[in-house]
């Protein structure tokens, strides 16, 4: 393992604090913990339905008024998926 340093606001400080004492875990244990998720997440470990939002410059200029018809595309098959779930 690897040391580092870290800088956080005091307010993170505080609630990074608190939440490890409601575990009942090291400060320690739980950055390295959300880091390790962070990482994987921003790798592709896992998907997210709104993964295309903030992903830089498309070359179109029409994403302003097309957000809607853009956002349904993405969700509405996940939402057919969780109606069969449901129905199955």
């Amino acid at each position: 393992m690897k040391r580092t340093t870290l800088f956080v606001k005091e307010s993170v400080d505080h609630e990074l604090r608190a939440l490890a004492r409601r575990k009942g875990v090291p400060v320690s244990a739980l950055v390295r913990e959300s880091l390790s998720r962070y990482v994987i997440e921003q790798k592709g470990g896992q998907t997210f339905a709104l993964r295309f939002l903030g992903q830089g410059h498309s070359g179109r200029s029409d994403i302003a008024e097309r957000h809607e018809d853009l956002l349904w595309r993405e969700v509405a098959p996940l939402a057919g998926r969780r109606r069969k779930k449901e129905r199955g």
